[in-house]
C-alpha cells in the first residue's frame, strides 16, 4: 500500500489525500494510521479487515 490514499473525509466533506503517519505489526496484521492533509482527520486500517473510515 502507498503512503498516500485518496478517500472521502467527513470533516472536509470531500475527497482528500490521506498520508500514512504510522504503521506497526499486530497479531491481527499490519496496522496503518492515516491523516487528512487538510484537516488532520484520521483513520486506521488493519490488513483490510478493519477500516475505521468505513461508514455503516
Amino acid at each position: 500500500m502507498s503512503d498516500a490514499a485518496e478517500k472521502y473525509c467527513p470533516d472536509c466533506d470531500e475527497e482528500q489525500t490521506f498520508w500514512l503517519t504510522a504503521r506497526t505489526e499486530l497479531h491481527l496484521g499490519r496496522k496503518r494510521k492515516f491523516r487528512c492533509e487538510e484537516c488532520n482527520y484520521g483513520f486506521v486500517t488493519i490488513d483490510g479487515t478493519v477500516d475505521t473510515s468505513a461508514t455503516a
